[in-house]
């Protein structure tokens, strides 16, 4: 079991933006700026393109409403997205908030932010949901 179907389980706390019967998007507790949503299915699948068509097209479906209230939460130039999935064998699709291009540059250091960080955070972009 990855660690993403542990927090999707609730075995692992996480701070939910949305969730479906499909998928689960919550706050990277370990973001590259703030306001960086991960969207992963349910289902436990390692590589983003081999998730089914019908989830492929769903997942951005699922993660707009998340992208626009994550940029009026945190006022950006757009929301980037970006799959990655090195660091945990789970797809997943990252929504970032962005005013640079190196925003989503997942080589420089991630940053940590505190529990009281993080639910402000989630609450901000709850808001606007």
């Amino acid at each position: 079991m990855t660690l993403f179907s542990k927090i999707i389980n609730g075995e692992i706390p996480s701070y939910k933006i949305a969730e479906n019967d499909k998928f689960y998007a919550f706050l990277d507790v370990f973001p590259i700026v703030p306001g960086h949503v991960l969207v992963v299915p349910k289902m436990e699948v390692d590589k983003f393109f081999d998730v089914p068509d019908t989830y492929l097209s769903e997942i951005l479906v699922f993660a707009k409403p998340i992208a626009q209230a994550i940029e009026k939460a945190f006022p950006c130039k757009r929301v980037g997205s970006a799959v990655i999935g090195l660091e945990v064998p789970h797809a997943h699709l990252h929504l970032v908030p962005l005013q640079h291009t190196d925003d989503l540059n997942f080589t420089r250091g991630k940053m940590s932010l505190s529990a009281d960080e993080l639910k402000t955070c989630q609450e901000k972009i709850l808001a606007y949901l």
